[in-house]
């Protein structure tokens, strides 16, 4: 076997095998999920993964995440493959400083098995007190609460992280009073969804209420997973999803510039600097900001954010270390 130019300690595969990928896994718990998810998204293709470990059932085979959560993500098997595990492992040592965290867990997988590997882990989970999460593949009779279809593919968003729970409970909650929130010049409730991933938020929202959505995401194949989860829910001609940021939304490159109705569940840093690049202006008068992703520690600096851009918070919900708030114009 030819393994010149191999580090030690890395996890070596013949370039000449079937397999087209290394799968690269952590268990952490929430604090340093979105952490750890953040260093795999410099290496690894098509996205990161992060899902829950353990599913407390109940009826109806349906339940609730519970446990450890594992972050995910594949390298490709290619001429870059020694450098970019190297480069990883390096990364994940040098966060593990920080606080610590376990040895990453590499797997080799084929193609062909590849996309059905995470499936094993998901199904239905309730949100809230209406919703009910359903992974695509799974067939469910029928259910009193209002489902929400999604097959993630490579994009975040599956319905049992803490940051994407808290934003569909926040939802819920909101869209009970959604006459609230109607602005007396459009009678049309909508809602901007700032690095939609999957859809999930967008694709709940317009199922809670919304009458238009605006998914937007940096991450092409977000895009692509978003809209296919659209047309999962019969929802593609109420749904517009596109790749662009806060300030496509602003120049008016789509059919909704402000809405009623904005999240945007991102990493904490991201949601400072996407105040700062006019998150707040995409609001109407009236309307309701929600923002998620943030661990309980950053909730001070994304708070100095919201007031220096002329917003102002009005309540917030907590998850083990996760925080996600609501909040409005000062004017």
């Amino acid at each position: 076997m030819e393994t010149r130019g191999i580090v030690p300690g890395l996890f070596y595969i013949p370039m000449n095998s079937k397999t087209t990928w290394l799968e690269v896994s952590l268990l952490v718990d929430g604090e340093m999920a979105e952490a750890a998810a953040e260093v795999l998204g410099r290496y690894v293709s098509r996205g990161v993964v992060i899902e829950s470990t353990q599913i407390a059932d109940e009826m109806e085979g349906t339940g609730y995440p519970v446990g450890k959560l594992r972050v995910c993500g594949y390298l490709p098997v290619d001429q870059d493959l020694e450098n970019n595990q190297q480069r990883l492992e390096e990364a994940l040592w040098y966060l593990g400083r920080i606080r610590p965290l376990p040895d990453p867990v590499f797997k080799p997988i084929t193609e062909t098995n590849w996309v059905e590997a995470w499936k094993d882990h998901y199904q239905p989970v309730k949100v809230g007190e209406r919703l009910l999460i359903v992974p695509a593949w799974v067939q469910l009779e029928a259910s009193q609460r209002i489902e929400v279809r999604i097959d993630p593919g490579m994009a975040f968003g599956t319905g049992t992280h803490p940051t994407t729970r808290l934003c569909l409970e926040i939802l819920e909650n909101i869209l009970e009073q959604k006459d609230r929130l109607i602005n007396s010049e459009n009678p049309i409730l909508e809602m901007v969804d700032v690095g939609c991933g999957s859809g999930i938020l967008s694709i709940a929202g317009i199922k809670l209420g919304v009458q238009r959505a605006l998914g937007i995401d940096v991450d092409s194949d977000a895009v692509k997973a978003a809209r296919e989860n659209a047309e999962l829910n019969n929802l593609s001609d109420r749904l517009e999803l596109a790749e662009g940021t806060v300030i496509d939304v602003r120049a008016g490159n789509y059919a909704i510039r402000r809405a009623a109705l904005v999240v945007a569940n991102i990493l904490a840093p991201v949601l400072v600097r996407l105040l700062g690049e006019g998150l707040g202006d995409l609001l109407t008068p009236q309307g309701k900001l929600i923002l998620s992703g943030i661990l309980l520690e950053q909730e001070t600096e994304v708070l100095a954010a919201v007031q220096r851009y002329g917003l102002k918070s009005q309540s917030r919900i907590l998850q083990d270390d996760w925080v996600a708030m609501v909040v409005s114009k000062t004017v």
